[in-house]
């Protein structure tokens, strides 16, 4: 009888090989998620009593000084031109996202707004990935159609009116695809000083902002102390993201990280004592499942 050979010591390390990326990437993706979820839960919560530019702009400082001290310290290789580049437009186009994201988060239902952005903000990588490598499989098909109903659910109306901030999370979840799209244009660097980057282009944006509105005194010192907080956990968040992008796929990271809604959810629930429809609670299921469909290959 034939008797099949055991796998040999080359086949035993090459599995190893190619499962340790994706642990890495998993790994690093869900540490994401629990940086960006909590500290999305925070700044939500925070810009109900401040302006959403002005605390955002706080924690840019806040999250710039905690990366550049941990790149400075590590004595990481300073990015090329052209990747600061792309990672300084990642930084404006997420920097804006997060302050409009606050202000959807404050002013609508955080278990409502936040999947919405986190739906967009995955699937639209995922189309550019399907004009540049191609269409993609039938379940991220079937993950298009998934998201859609959930959004749907999800903003619908029994009397007929859009729920408060879903608008501006729809805006910010545009914000964040163009984030992730342009530190994938960044390639490969030092993950530290990539994620200073994003947040010295972060703090361009939301500080001019400030600026030219000249609004100073929205925000109090424990909001400071807060938006502080925010940024170094967000930054953390940022941090962990490139990582796991840099380790694996970056749809695949994205996608991970791409579930954070879930951590803010959950803090609104506990915190905030946030309830929903049945419908909604139903689209809100349907929109987060989307989420690791939408890029699967």
């Amino acid at each position: 009888m034939f008797q099949p050979s055991p796998p040999s010591r080359h086949m035993l390390t090459s599995s190893f090989m190619y499962a340790a990326p994706q642990v890495a990437t998993a790994a690093y993706g869900l540490a994401a998620v629990l940086a960006w979820g909590t500290s999305d839960f925070l700044g939500g919560y925070a810009t109900r009593r401040a302006s959403a530019f002005l605390f955002t702009t706080v924690v840019n400082i806040g999250g710039l000084l905690l990366m550049v001290t941990l790149a400075s310290a590590t004595h990481a290789p300073f990015p090329s031109a052209r990747s600061a580049a792309w990672v300084l437009a990642a930084g404006v186009s997420g920097g804006a996202a997060l302050a409009i994201f606050y202000r959807a988060l404050s002013s609508g239902r955080m278990g409502l707004t936040a999947p919405v952005a986190a739906v967009l903000s995955a699937a639209i990588p995922a189309v550019v990935s399907m004009f540049t490598e191609g269409l993609p499989g039938r379940i991220p098909i079937l993950g298009f159609f998934l998201a859609a109903t959930g959004l749907w659910l999800i903003t619908r109306s029994e009397d007929g009116a859009t729920p408060e901030g879903i608008g501006l999370a729809v805006v910010a979840g545009i914000g964040f695809a163009g984030f992730y799209l342009c530190v994938r244009q960044a390639g490969a660097g030092s993950a530290l000083w990539i994620a200073t980057l994003t947040r010295a282009g972060a703090l361009l944006i939301t500080a001019t902002v400030v600026l030219l509105s000249w609004n100073f005194r929205d925000i109090t010192a424990a909001g400071l102390r807060w938006g502080v907080l925010t940024g170094c956990i967000d930054s953390l968040g940022t941090l962990l993201f490139v990582r796991a992008s840099q380790t694996g796929r970056l749809d695949e990271a994205v996608v991970i990280s791409s579930l954070y809604p879930a951590v803010t959810v959950l803090l609104a629930r506990v915190f905030l004592k946030e309830h929903f429809t049945r419908w909604r609670f139903v689209g809100l299921l349907a929109a987060l499942a989307a989420v690791p469909m939408i890029a699967a290959q």
